[in-house]
């Protein structure tokens, strides 16, 4: 994927990514309230729903957007209809393609910080190849939609989830258009908001590498999960709810 000119986008599988915004005076401020998460490429929503359960009970407002994953600018648009509900400043998270989707949808002025948990984009991704681009686990339907093969989804999707959930997740996967991993990202909002990066150490849908890569690239406050597979934000609440809470608490 490409950023405007030759700028790289996250076509993201990787980790979560926070901007924050910046604020005045001297007195610390209240943390950011409100909290908008975006999925990746192969799966919805409904994966965010321990994330959520955590956040909501630390007393959040937490939204959840559902891209259709039918182009890119289908999916930042129902991104920036959600973050048009928002009431105030808001931490914009993604996880996997969703980072790219964030890159462009974060330079909203309601988005204070971005949060990465996991991200990809084609050409980096050529030099930090993954377990899963060296596979033939990515199969591609006749009308130009990716899907993981079920038969493979555990292995390289979602490794440290059990063998069931994972087949569910596998079955209920979200078909992605190709070409969004191919998208134009315009302004990449990491170039002018503060963000934060969740590196899940043992994701083979991304080359960990790749996501050290891009948190150095954006000056990401970065946090590594060892033994986490790409479905981090699904295995790992906790740790994912944690960076969240410090994106919020920290966004200036």
């Amino acid at each position: 994927m490409k950023i405007g000119r030759r700028t790289s986008p996250s076509l993201c599988i990787a980790p979560l990514l926070l901007a924050c915004c910046a604020i005045s005076g001297q007195t610390e401020q209240p943390r950011i309230r409100n909290i908008v998460l975006v999925h990746g490429a192969w799966a919805d929503g409904s994966g965010w729903k321990g994330v959520y359960d955590i956040l909501v009970k630390d007393g959040f407002n937490v939204s959840i957007v559902q891209e259709p994953e039918t182009s890119f600018k289908e999916d930042v648009a129902a991104t920036k209809r959600v973050l048009a509900q928002q009431d105030g400043q808001c931490i914009l998270v993604a996880h996997s393609y969703g980072g790219a989707v964030i890159t462009e949808a974060g330079t909203d002025p309601s988005v204070a910080g971005l949060v990465y948990a996991g991200e990809n984009e084609a050409d980096d991704g050529k030099r930090f190849p993954s377990d899963l681009s060296k596979s033939g686990a990515i199969k591609k339907t006749a009308d130009g939609f990716t899907y993981l093969d079920p038969a493979q989804f555990h292995e390289y999707f979602a490794a440290d989830l059990p063998a069931e959930q994972a087949a569910f997740m596998a079955r209920s996967q979200v078909l992605n258009e190709a070409d969004n991993f191919n998208a134009v990202i315009t302004t990449p909002a990491w170039r002018s908001k503060p963000s934060w990066m969740l590196v899940a150490g043992k994701d083979r849908t991304i080359n960990p590498d790749l996501e050290r890569w891009y948190a150095a690239r954006a000056k990401s406050r970065k946090v590594e999960v060892p033994g986490a597979s790409h479905s981090v934000y699904v295995s790992r609440p906790k740790e994912v709810a944690a960076l969240i809470e410090e994106a919020a608490s920290h966004a200036r």
